[in-house]
C-alpha cells in the first residue's frame, strides 16, 4: 500500500482490535478536551450571555461537522469528507473571531490529527498546512504565535504515528482472521478425511464379509445342483450366516480400531488363521501398531485368506507377520491348491486392488502374484 496516496484500510478506520479500555480513554480525552476548552474560554474571557450562547452554538456545530467528517471517511468519499472538514475549519475560525480562541485552537488540532489519520496524506497534509496558515492570518493577534502553530502541526505528526499504529493493529487482525479461517478449513479437511477413512474401513469390512458369504452361498448352490446331502448344504448356509454375523462384528471392530481400541494384531491373526486352518508365523519382537497400520494388516490378511479359499481350495496356507525396525510386513503364501474351481468366479474381483490402494494411502506397498507352487501376497507398511 502506498501510504501517501491510499486511504487507510477499512479495518484501520474501524479501529478493529482496539480494546474497550483504549476506546473509553479516547472518549474521555475528547470530552475532556472540549470541556477544558470551554472552561478556559469562559474563565479567561468576560462574555455576556449572548456571546456565551454564540460560542456554545459554534462549538456544537463544529463538533457535528467533525463527526460528519469521521463518518464520511468510513465510506471513503473524499469529496464529502473534505466538505465536512472545511465546515469544521470554518467553525474554528468563527471561534477565533468570537472570543473563543482556545476552542478555535482545539478544532484546528482536531482537524490536523484527524485529517492525517483518516485521509490520503497527499490530500491531508496540504489541507492541514493551508488551514493552519489561513487560521493564523484570520484570528486575532494574540493567537498568532509559533507555539500554537507548533501545537497544531505537531498533532498532525502524532496523527501520522497513530495512523501507523492503526494499520499495524489492522494487519494483526487480518492475520488473526486468516489464521482462524485456515484452522477452520483444516478442521473441515480433517473431518472429511476422517469420514472418508471410516467409509473406506466400513466398505472394506462389508466387501470382505459379503465376499465370504457369497463363497459359502455359491458352494451351497453347487451342492444343491449336484444333489448333495441336506446336512452339507445346511453347513454352508450356516457358515454364510456366521459370516454375516462376523461382518457385523467386524464393522464394529473397525470403528473401534479407528479409535485405537482393537485387540492386538497377533491375537487377531491367531484366531483368523485358526478359523481358516492356516499356519501363523511371527518374526521379530511384537509391538503395538498404529490404528491405520493395524487395520491394514487385518484387512489384507482377511482378503488374502478369502482369496485362498475361493481360488485355491485345499491349499496349505502360511501367514507370516514380521516386525522390522520401522515397518511391519505381512506375507500370505499358499501352496498346493487344487486351482480355481467353481467358486473362483464369485466375488467382485477388486480385493487386491483395494488392498493395494489401502497400503499406498498409508505410504506402504503391496505385492501380489503367482509362485511356482501357488500364490503370494506381501504387504509392507510403516508401523
Amino acid at each position: 500500500m502506498d501510504i501517501w496516496t491510499d486511504w487507510p484500510s477499512r479495518e484501520a478506520l474501524a479501529r478493529e482490535g482496539l480494546g474497550a479500555g483504549r476506546r473509553w480513554v479516547g472518549w474521555f480525552g475528547r470530552i475532556g478536551g472540549l470541556t477544558g476548552g470551554l472552561w478556559a474560554t469562559f474563565a479567561n474571557e468576560h462574555l455576556n450571555p449572548a456571546q456565551v450562547v454564540t460560542v456554545l452554538a459554534i462549538t456544537a456545530v463544529g463538533v457535528v461537522c467533525f463527526v460528519g467528517f469521521v463518518r464520511s471517511v468510513q465510506r471513503r468519499n473524499l469529496k464529502v469528507s473534505l466538505i465536512w472538514l472545511t465546515f469544521t475549519f470554518a467553525e474554528a475560525i468563527l471561534c477565533g473571531l468570537n472570543h473563543a480562541p482556545v476552542m478555535g485552537i482545539i478544532f484546528m488540532c482536531a482537524i490536523s490529527i484527524g485529517a492525517i489519520q483518516r485521509l490520503p496524506i497527499v490530500v491531508a497534509a496540504p489541507f492541514t498546512l493551508l488551514a493552519t496558515s489561513v487560521f493564523m492570518i484570520v484570528v486575532p493577534h494574540d493567537v498568532r504565535n509559533w507555539g500554537n502553530v507548533v501545537t497544531i502541526l505537531g498533532l498532525g505528526i502524532l496523527g501520522y504515528v497513530t495512523r501507523q499504529d492503526w494499520e499495524a493493529r489492522a494487519q494483526t487482525q487480518r492475520t488473526l482472521t486468516q489464521e482462524r479461517s485456515l484452522r477452520t478449513a483444516e478442521a473441515e479437511s480433517a473431518a472429511l478425511a476422517e469420514r472418508s477413512r471410516i467409509a473406506r474401513e466400513i466398505h472394506d469390512v462389508l466387501a470382505h464379509s459379503l465376499s465370504a458369504q457369497l463363497v459359502h452361498l455359491e458352494a451351497a448352490r453347487l451342492m444343491v445342483d449336484n444333489g448333495a446331502e441336506r446336512e452339507q448344504i445346511r453347513e454352508r448356509i450356516v457358515a454364510a450366516r456366521r459370516m454375516a454375523q462376523d461382518g457385523l462384528l467386524e464393522t464394529r471392530a473397525a470403528l473401534s480400531a479407528l479409535r485405537g481400541e482393537f485387540t492386538p494384531i497377533g491375537e487377531f491373526l491367531g484366531k483368523l488363521t485358526a478359523d481358516e486352518s492356516a499356519r501363523l508365523e511371527v518374526v521379530g519382537t511384537p509391538r503395538p501398531l498404529t490404528a491405520e497400520a493395524g487395520v491394514a494388516v487385518r484387512r489384507t490378511a482377511q482378503e488374502a485368506l478369502t482369496n485362498v479359499r475361493k481360488h485355491a481350495p485345499g491349499a496349505v496356507c502360511t501367514v507370516r507377520l514380521s516386525y522390522l525396525a520401522d515397518s511391519v510386513e505381512l506375507e500370505v503364501v499358499d501352496e498346493g491348491g487344487s486351482g480355481g474351481g467353481e467358486l473362483a468366479s464369485s466375488g467382485s474381483g477388486l480385493g487386491l486392488l483395494g488392498m493395494r490402494e489401502r497400503a499406498e494411502l498409508l505410504g506402504g506397498s503391496l505385492e501380489a502374484g503367482p509362485t511356482p507352487t501357488g500364490f503370494r501376497v506381501l504387504l509392507r507398511i510403516k508401523g
